[in-house]
């Protein structure tokens, strides 16, 4: 397995994380415990709670719910499940009880790992019988046969409907959110990347496990955010990027603490997604701690990242989340036409990073497509340069610190 920047990963994530096995090197550091995870370490794990769940009946697949925080163990769930061929559900733990009960049933999983941290709150949502699995198999178990088109991850999002909707996406799709983060911050094995985003959600999956994955990087890993602890750990972890959301980046910007000189002349970028960045806080953020922040846009439909700014000393456009990179975005009229540049429309893309589809919701999976291509919701302009400006969304549509909301769901809480 090799990453090119000119076509997406083959594979499956079972063949690249044996092709990082066979290299050596660290995967994960987790500084709030000083614990490290090897890729030899790593794909063993994996392949342990692959077995637990093939002799305990698992189908090729079907559904396993992760239920954890960002940890070492939450990560190997998540790497088993994929490499044994079973779809990874990933459970939003700020989802709420209700939410939490929903994507178990939905998704029809039998089994999952719960982590200790977050046993009650499985057991007041585990409504279907969910069976906890713990990580320990046998290593002779013959795994599932799998390829590029089989599922592997389920995600829940928010919509403007109000229940969540099941995204399926394969290995293939998968790897290639990776592949866009890679080619567009053009990471290598040298890079770190410092996962502060829950991995529950696309951002903290994709951008920066996969990407890490399919670049031959590593990441340091913390289970939550912390303002005050940011730059201490990043320097400790010797990380030379990080994605977060314009939630973090104010809660740094209106912090005590400062990167050290080291830790500065260390970081390459800083990556902003999730919701649009204010130009003032991209430009103090900047003037202040002189870590460049790349802006960019991604959906979990898409695997993550859609767009992104150039690094430096490219031009990055304040206030846009950039240019494709690895697919193709476009802005059409609300007859699917191809708008002029400059004229306000509909985002679209289209790309190897493209879910499959909503789970057993064909109504709603229709409507995300036309003629091929995935409609975002999000409304904007293209530019001269290809560079997109987002202007606002189709429907109504709740952001808060990177999640999103559907008005129903405060309704229905309320």
């Amino acid at each position: 397995m090799r990453l090119s920047p000119d076509a997406p990963p083959g594979g499956t994530v079972r063949d690249w994380l044996a092709t990082r096995a066979s290299k050596g090197g660290v995967a994960i550091v987790f500084p709030e415990t000083g614990d490290v995870l090897t890729w030899e370490d790593l794909q063993g794990a994996a392949h342990q709670f692959a077995s637990r769940l093939t002799r305990a009946g698992a189908a090729k697949g079907e559904s396993v719910a992760i239920v954890a925080p960002n940890s070492r163990e939450g990560v190997v769930a998540l790497c088993g499940a994929l490499a044994g061929g079973f779809r990874a559900t990933m459970i939003n733990l700020a989802a709420g009880r209700d939410a939490i009960a929903y994507a178990l049933a939905h998704s029809e999983a039998r089994f999952a790992y719960v982590h200790p941290d977050c046993q009650t709150q499985f057991d007041a949502a585990n409504e279907s019988a969910v069976q906890a699995m713990d990580l320990q198999g046998d290593d002779g178990t013959r795994l599932h046969d799998i390829a590029q088109q089989d599922d592997a991850l389920l995600m829940y999002t928010s919509g403007t409907t109000g229940r969540p909707k099941g995204v399926l996406h394969t290995h293939a799709s998968l790897l290639a959110g990776g592949w866009t983060t890679a080619i567009a911050h053009a990471l290598g094995p040298a890079d770190r990347g410092f996962c502060v985003l829950p991995i529950y959600h696309i951002n903290g999956l994709c951008v920066t496990l996969m990407g890490s994955l399919v670049s031959g990087g590593s990441l340091a890993m913390v289970s939550r955010f912390s303002a005050s602890q940011f730059w201490a750990q990043a320097e400790a972890s010797e990380v030379t990027w990080f994605s977060v959301v314009p939630t973090i980046i104010s809660h740094l910007l209106h912090g005590a603490t400062d990167p050290t000189t080291v830790c500065r002349a260390r970081l390459r970028f800083g990556r902003s997604a999730s919701s649009a960045l204010a130009v003032e806080t991209q430009q103090a953020f900047e003037a202040r701690f002189h870590v460049p922040i790349i802006e960019t846009m991604g959906l979990t439909e898409t695997a993550a990242q859609i767009l992104s700014n150039p690094l430096p000393p490219g031009v990055r456009k304040i206030g846009s989340p950039g240019v494709a990179f690895g697919c193709t975005v476009e802005v059409r009229d609300a007859a699917g036409n191809l708008c002029d540049r400059g004229q306000e429309g509909e985002i679209v893309e289209r790309g190897p990073n493209v879910m499959r589809e909503y789970l057993r919701n064909p109504e709603a999976t229709a409507d995300s497509f036309r003629d091929g291509w995935l409609r975002t919701g999000d409304l904007g302009r293209m530019d001269a340069d290809g560079d997109v400006f987002v202007t606002g969304r189709l429907k109504e549509l709740i952001i808060k610190g990177g999640e999103n909301i559907a008005p129903r769901e405060v309704d229905e809480a309320l």
